[in-house]
């Protein structure tokens, strides 16, 4: 139930009003409310359940101890060309949680021929996305959505599942270049149902490990903005056409990166920043 929840809050189908008509004023503002709301991401038919992700074997016949994501998106019109969601009742151990990104790991960094008789990632072999910048070979991201049902706090288990997967999602501080590498990092990104329901993904309900604040889904995912480069970024010629548009960069000056960005990106210059380490506390989740 909670998976099926979690799509409709991210696709935020918009009512139709006629159908809404003479009701009372209540859901007829409520209908108004809903068709004035930024859109969501994609339609019922961008979105898979249950996905097998085969560390060995096939797409079809997966080996045990494969990864199996509760949700893929694919959403390119909406600058979402791939997303892997995980859902939680607040029920799983966070331990628990955080192995699964060992499973992904396994997963993002097995290797298939292509059609093209060309090895690359097996991800690849299936979805269409950003082609990698030469130097940063950074794996899709990942959307933890927690439903408060059970006993665990879902900040808790936010900060936890952060500190245990540290070693997928944070880059590396290169101090001679003086910049940081995500070359082969997971960008997880978490959030609550309920702040899922009340801002949608084009609203601060997003905290990507690293940051210090919740984003916008589409930032906070790295799928648009900007983020430090140590070579001057190139135009690169994606797989399938996704536009990164620039009102999702920040203040400071960065380079473009059309890909799955770093923690860095949105929150400080990190040239200026020598030595930084990306942690950070979860952002307060209180709605609002």
């Amino acid at each position: 139930m909670t998976v099926n929840e979690t799509v409709i809050a991210l696709i935020r189908p918009k009512p139709d009003l006629d159908l809404v008509a003479g009701e009372p004023a209540e859901a007829v503002a409520a209908a108004q409310a809903a068709v004035d709301a930024p859109k969501g991401i994609g339609s019922i038919t961008s979105y898979a359940t249950e996905v097998a992700l085969p560390v060995k074997g096939t797409w079809k016949n997966p080996a045990i101890g494969s990864a199996r994501a509760d949700v893929v998106v694919i959403a390119p019109d909406d600058e979402m060309p791939l997303l892997l969601i995980e859902v939680d009742n607040c029920t799983e151990e966070a331990v628990l949680i955080a192995a699964k990104f060992d499973k992904y790991a396994r997963f993002f960094k097995r290797k298939e021929k292509d059609t093209d008789g060309i090895e690359k990632p097996m991800w690849r072999t299936r979805w269409s996305a950003p082609a990698w910048e030469g130097y940063e070979r950074v794996h899709p991201p990942v959307l933890l959505v927690f439903h408060q049902v059970g006993t665990r706090s879902a900040k808790s288990q936010m900060e936890r599942v952060a500190e245990l997967t540290v070693h997928h999602w944070q880059g590396r501080w290169h101090r001679e270049g003086g910049f940081h590498s995500y070359d082969g990092c997971i960008p997880i990104v978490a959030t609550t149902l309920e702040l899922l329901r009340e801002h949608g993904p084009a609203g601060p309900a997003f905290w990507r490990f690293g940051r210090k604040e919740r984003q916008p889904l589409r930032r906070a995912s790295g799928c648009c903005g900007s983020s430090p480069s140590p070579t001057p970024a190139t135009a690169t010629t994606p797989r399938r056409s996704v536009s990164c548009t620039s009102a999702c960069a920040s203040g400071t000056r960065m380079l473009v990166i059309p890909m799955f960005l770093g923690p860095s990106a949105g929150n400080v210059n990190v040239r200026s920043e020598k030595g930084l380490r990306w942690g950070g506390r979860p952002p307060v989740l209180a709605s609002g």
